[in-house]
């Protein structure tokens, strides 16, 4: 999609369609709508006074202006309440405004930026949520479909952004763009989400690593089997036994070392942050083999290798100052005559031995591995993200990210990012008492502390091995996918969550 910025009146715009808004309770529209609205003779003025349209939040009306104004259309878009009115008021109003176009038919459109007048929000940021909340929400997985639907709208081609003031063109523009690189990083990581598990095997993850890497001028290495053995990646390797498809280690990394940099751009004084993500391919419990019932969405359960490396996209594309490092582990998880089996001792890439009481407990055993091998670059932070337990889900539900830590500081970032971005997150406690679930007779630790706490008992076993490190982990169990269409841009199927968390989470850490 191209997304253009402009200065002049959004009335006079030649369009096929313009979108301006309206809060809740505004009997007189004012600024850009107001504008409109003088120019159709007070068209949207009584609209509001016969009660057809009251500006609730992403409520939508169209109207046709029979040549008033040049262009064929004027959507009105209902911001809510003006109390409550924030950065995901405009990704939301953003995204119900562009779903409406692509409903009416047209591929192109002109909108203003919402939140960037009345509600005083700032203008780049405003901006930037605009253009995601379009781009996210016009996301559609059609790879499969050999037709389309009989009511397929076509796509949305372009978009315009109208500012009035040509002097804060250049700030529009700088929002926009960042809003661009960062949408379509979250939808990058739908589409492996979405992809079946034949289609993302750990072998074509790791050739998206590259081909990511060639295009976004990061630096990409993948260690197959073999070179894991070497390195003693024991948990890893045991989960991966059991299946046909040889498993990958990915490793992206933006702003590595390079000599052909100028100083400014070099690694030196950079602080290193580690993203670490889940990445099974497929996940079906292993030996302790999960119910039949939705095993399909087990495709899903590498969804944190996916934000990791739509993450690591967005901060090559936005050229973010850090050192930062992205870990997948790549493996599927199948029962078959060489699989692990409950009671199996496995011996991690930190040393540490650990008893299986669960195969289904296999995300924890890769990231043992991931975590323990990034110690060797000496982060300034590590964060891990996992489709990890159904406890979560049960504790949370698929509103909130679980979140845990053992740096108060890190945490104390996440969580505002979490605030930025809408992608929300709750902190779980890391009591030491929890670790008494994970003792294990046998080894060092135990996969699984049973059904009390699971999910921070999963957290904890993680924690032991990221010992020095300031370290967070972020359980995505219920936020992966959804069901239904979870706001006007996270439509039904997979949500990237996980990618604009981690970009805010970058683009603050040197603020």
């Amino acid at each position: 999609m191209e997304i253009r910025v402009k200065a002049g009146s959004i009335q006079t715009e030649i369009a096929p369609l313009i979108v301006v808004n309206l809060f809740e309770g505004v009997t007189e529209p004012g600024g850009a709508t107001g504008a409109v609205d003088r120019a159709l003779g007070g068209q949207i003025r009584e609209l509001i006074s016969a009660g057809d349209f009251r500006g609730k939040r992403n409520e939508t009306v169209v109207l046709y202006p029979g040549g008033a104004i040049p262009a064929q259309r004027v959507l009105v878009v209902g911001l809510g309440k003006e109390e409550k009115f924030d950065l995901d008021g405009v990704r939301q109003a953003a995204g119900a405004a562009a779903k409406k176009a692509r409903e009416l038919g047209v591929t192109r459109f002109s909108t203003i930026v919402h939140g960037g007048g009345r509600a005083g929000l700032n203008l780049e940021d405003a901006a930037q949520a605009v253009v995601e909340g379009t781009i996210l929400a016009l996301y559609r997985f059609r790879e499969h479909k050999t037709e389309p639907a009989e009511d397929e709208r076509p796509d949305i081609e372009a978009v315009t952004l109208v500012e009035f003031s040509a002097e804060k063109v250049p700030v529009v523009e700088r929002g926009a763009r960042t809003g661009q690189i960062i949408a379509e990083a979250v939808n990058m990581a739908r589409d492996l989400v979405n992809q079946p598990a034949n289609y993302a095997t750990p072998a074509i993850l790791a050739e998206t690593a590259q081909k990511l890497a060639a295009d976004f001028d990061l630096r990409c290495q993948v260690l197959d089997r073999e070179q894991m053995a070497e390195l003693g990646m024991g948990a890893l390797l045991g989960v991966a036994q059991g299946s046909e498809q040889p498993p990958k280690f990915i490793i992206l990394e933006h702003n590595a070392d390079r000599d052909d940099r100028s100083a400014d751009r070099s690694r030196q004084g950079l602080d290193t942050i580690v993203l670490v993500g889940k990445g099974i391919t497929f996940d079906s419990g292993g030996i302790s083999i999960k119910p039949g019932e939705h095993m399909e969405e087990m495709k899903a359960d590498m969804a944190g290798a996916a934000a990791v490396m739509g993450a690591l996209r967005a901060a090559a594309a936005l050229d973010v100052p850090l050192h930062v490092v992205g870990l997948m582990p790549a493996t599927e998880n199948l029962p078959s005559g060489r699989a692990i089996k409950p009671g199996d001792v496995l011996k991690s890439l930190s040393g540490l031995t650990i008893e299986v009481i669960s195969t289904d407990a296999e995300g924890r055993l890769i990231l043992a591995d991931a975590l323990a091998y990034a110690q060797r670059y000496q982060p300034q932070a590590v964060v891990d993200i996992a489709t990890l337990t159904g406890a979560c889900v049960v504790a949370l539900g698929e509103i909130t990210t679980g979140l845990m830590g053992t740096d108060a500081d890190l945490v104390a970032r996440i969580k505002a990012a979490s605030a930025k971005t809408a992608e929300k997150v709750w902190e779980l406690p890391l009591f030491e008492e929890y670790g008494e679930q994970i003792k294990s007779d046998v080894a060092d630790v135990k996969n699984t502390g049973g059904r009390p706490a699971g999910t921070i008992t999963a957290a904890f076993f993680l924690s032991k091995f990221a010992k020095g490190m300031p370290w967070a982990h972020l359980d995505i169990a219920g936020k992966a996918l959804t069901d239904k269409e979870r706001n006007p841009y996270t439509p039904k199927g997979a949500t990237g969550v996980g990618v604009r968390l981690f970009v805010q989470l970058l683009r603050d850490w040197g603020k």
